[in-house]
């Protein structure tokens, strides 16, 4: 107990930006008090005399139990990483032609993704996401309206999204998809006409990455069928700051996927998904789609 006053009182925290968040994530279960994460304090309240580590709540049994839970998680990673994904022998993953990433068919299916519109910078779109009809696909529908938000800035308006949440390994570790072994995206959808634009995001590494967008557009052409629709990878351009770039083969492993719709017009929008996979597709081979440039 000694030990761990001392290191929430702040003297092993000073050796580094990364050492103090490694620890925080150690000791979250064990905190019930979000007192030791937040500095907030209602305006004209006194300010408390009292360290931050004083107001935490130490629950041993939480922690115990997350640390059963993540090294759970650790050895099912292990084992992926020393057989392959699912527990398939490494040569059969080597051989594997398809795969599917989401598959909708649950509520927790569609907890691993996220909805938002430009009603976070005051517009007024709207965006629902549930499952479809028979439990068999998620339906995206809301209704777009372009009206510019009135606070002097703003000036352009109109958009809705979807976008996976970012994979977690044990113990809150960032995770990394391996598509390297495929070269197309491929997705059963059933749209409304309007056009969307598919999007991958990446996680960059430096500052001026930050804008680097992988994007598709895909129009749907309505009606009560389903259209299977093949992306290659090659067909994705790296748009960074209104420009498109010459592209690096996209073997993206750190990535989340999304979609976006905002094709200015306004009215109802709908959109189901019945399943998003990979395909390598032998007969592609093409590199790159779109002129390059060399840069500076």
């Amino acid at each position: 107990m000694a030990l761990t006053v001392m290191l929430l009182n702040g003297t092993s925290f000073r050796g580094g930006c990364c050492r103090h968040k490694v620890l925080l994530s150690l000791l979250g279960p064990f905190l019930s008090n979000s007192k030791l994460y937040s500095s907030y304090r209602r305006p004209g309240a006194e300010p408390e005399n009292k360290l931050s580590w004083q107001n935490a709540d130490f629950s041993f049994k939480k922690g115990i139990d997350h640390l059963k839970t993540q090294l759970g998680l650790l050895k099912k990673e292990t084992q992926d990483y020393l057989l392959g994904p699912g527990g398939h022998p490494l040569s059969q993953h080597l051989l594997e032609q398809t795969k599917v990433l989401w598959q909708f068919r649950s509520q927790e299916d569609l907890n691993e993704w996220v909805t938002s519109s430009d009603v976070e910078i005051g517009g007024k779109s709207k965006i629902y996401l549930k499952l479809g009809r028979n439990n068999q696909a998620a339906l995206l529908y809301g209704t777009l309206n372009t009206e510019v938000p009135r606070d002097g800035e703003t000036k352009y308006s109109g958009y809705c999204s979807m976008r996976s949440r970012p994979a977690v390994g044990s113990f809150n570790r960032k995770k990394y998809y391996d598509w390297s072994n495929f070269n197309s995206l491929y997705l059963r959808v059933r749209g409304d006409g309007r056009p969307w634009m598919v999007n991958i995001y990446t996680d960059p590494y430096f500052s001026h990455q930050k804008d680097d967008l992988y994007s598709y557009f895909m129009f749907t052409r309505g009606g009560p069928y389903w259209e299977e629709i093949k992306i290659p990878f090659s067909k994705f351009f790296l748009s960074s700051r209104g420009r498109v770039q010459d592209n690096q083969h996209p073997v993206w492993l750190d990535k989340t996927l999304g979609f976006t719709i905002g094709d200015k017009v306004d009215g109802p929008f709908q959109l189901e998904i019945d399943f998003i996979g990979l395909l390598k597709d032998r007969a592609h081979r093409e590199e790159f789609a779109y002129e390059t440039y060399d840069k500076n």
